[in-house]
C-alpha cells in the first residue's frame, strides 16, 4: 500500500527507528563538536569563542566591530543569568555552553513545531502529538496488519507516551519547547538518560528477558545476509562484549551495563570550559561572574576582527 508506506515513513521520522540495520551501528552517545579539539593555551581564544557561541555564531562575531561584539555579548549574558540575580555561576555557564553545542537540536524542533502544535497555543499536548503521529493508524488499524514484520504500532505508541511523560517535567501533559526537545532528542538531556537506556534495551532485547546477550548485541549491529560469513570486525565486537560490555561476566548486559556502554563517563568538556571562563574572568575571586566582569574580558568570550589578541587579559579594555 502506498498510503501505508507514506505513514510508516512519517512515523519513522517522528519516532524511533526499529528496523534491523545491515551496516555497523554505533549506539554510543558522543559529545558534539566541543570535545573534538584540544583547548589551545594561548591568546587566540578560538576554542573559547566556539565553545561559548558555537562555530557558526563565532564566525559571525568575527565580522563585528568590538563595540558591536560587546553589545551582543551583553544581551547573551542576560540570557545566561537564568535567575536574574546579576551573577553568572559556573552551572549557568555550563548549561549555556551545552545548549549552544546542541543548537542543531533546537533548530530541528523549530522546523517541526507547527506540525504538532495543532491548536497554536505554543505547547504540544500528548493528544496533539498522538493525533499528528498516530491519528490515521488509530482510525484505520485494519490497514496496518501488514506492517507488523517491521515494527508494531501497538508498541510504539505506549513507548512514545512513556517518553513524553518523562519529558513533561511539570506533569501537565503539554510540552513546552524545552520539554518537547527533550522528548524528540532524549539523548541530549540528563533527565532523559534512563529512558534512552531502557529504549536501547527494548530495541536489542529480542527475547524480552530484560537483558542483552552477545548474539543480540551483535545482531543489533550486523544482519547476516544469505548466510554469509561475519566480517572481521564482528570478531572484535564479540571480544569487546566479553571484555568491556559484560562487566559482571554473566554473559549478558543489564541496564547498568548498557548505560556504561552507550553513555561512557568521559571528560565533561562543557563543565571544564565553564570553569576555565570563570577562572580567567573572575576579578574578585568569588567564583561567580558579573556582567561587568564578562564585558571587561569580552574578547575571551567573543571575537572581532579588530581585537588585539596579544593583549594581556588583565589590561583595562576601556579604550576599546
Amino acid at each position: 500500500m502506498e498510503l501505508l508506506g507514506f505513514v510508516c515513513a512519517a512515523l519513522l521520522c517522528a519516532a524511533a527507528v526499529h528496523g534491523k540495520p545491515t551496516l555497523r551501528k554505533d549506539r554510543v552517545i558522543h559529545d558534539q563538536e566541543l570535545g573534538r579539539q584540544a583547548h589551545e593555551d594561548n591568546t587566540s581564544f578560538q576554542y573559547d569563542h566556539e565553545a561559548f557561541l558555537g562555530k557558526e555564531e563565532a564566525r559571525t562575531f568575527d565580522q563585528l566591530t568590538p563595540e558591536e561584539s560587546k553589545d551582543r555579548l551583553g544581551n547573551i549574558v542576560d540570557k545566561i543569568d537564568g535567575d536574574a540575580d546579576g551573577y553568572i555561576t559556573t552551572d549557568e555557564l555550563k548549561a549555556w555552553i551545552k545548549r549552544v553545542q546542541k543548537r542543531y537540536v533546537y533548530e530541528n524542533v523549530a522546523k517541526v513545531w507547527t506540525d504538532y502544535d495543532l491548536n497554536k497555543d505554543n505547547k504540544i499536548s500528548w493528544d496533539e502529538y498522538k493525533q499528528a503521529t498516530y491519528g490515521y493508524y488509530l482510525s484505520n488499524p485494519e490497514e496496518f496488519d501488514e506492517a507488523t514484520e517491521q515494527f508494531s504500532f501497538k508498541k510504539m505508541l505506549p513507548r512514545d507516551e512513556r517518553r513524553f511523560k518523562r519529558a513533561d517535567l511539570d506533569g501537565d501533559l503539554a510540552a513546552d519547547r524545552e520539554e518537547f526537545t527533550s522528548f524528540l532528542h532524549p539523548e541530549e538531556f540528563e533527565h532523559m538518560r534512563d529512558t534512552v537506556v531502557l529504549e536501547t534495551l527494548e530495541d536489542i532485547d529480542k527475547n524480552e528477558d530484560g537483558h542483552v546477550d552477545e548474539d543480540e548485541y551483535i545482531a543489533d549491529m550486523f544482519a547476516h545476509q544469505d548466510g554469509g560469513p561475519e566480517p572481521d570486525w564482528i570478531k572484535t565486537e564479540r571480544e569487546q562484549f566479553s571484555d568491556f560490555r559484560d562487566l559482571n561476566k554473566d554473559g549478558k548486559m543489564d541496564q547498568d551495563e548498557i548505560r556504561h556502554w552507550i553513555m561512557p563517563q568521559d571528560y565533561d568538556h562543557a563543565k571544564a570550559e565553564a570553569r576555565h571562563l570563570v577562572y580567567e574572568s573572575d576579578q574578585d575571586k568569588d567564583q561567580m561572574l558579573t556582567k561587568e566582569e564578562i564585558l571587561e574580558n569580552w574578547n575571551m568570550f567573543v571575537g572581532s576582527q579588530a581585537t588585539n589578541y596579544g593583549e594581556d587579559l588583565t589590561k583595562n579594555h576601556d579604550e576599546l
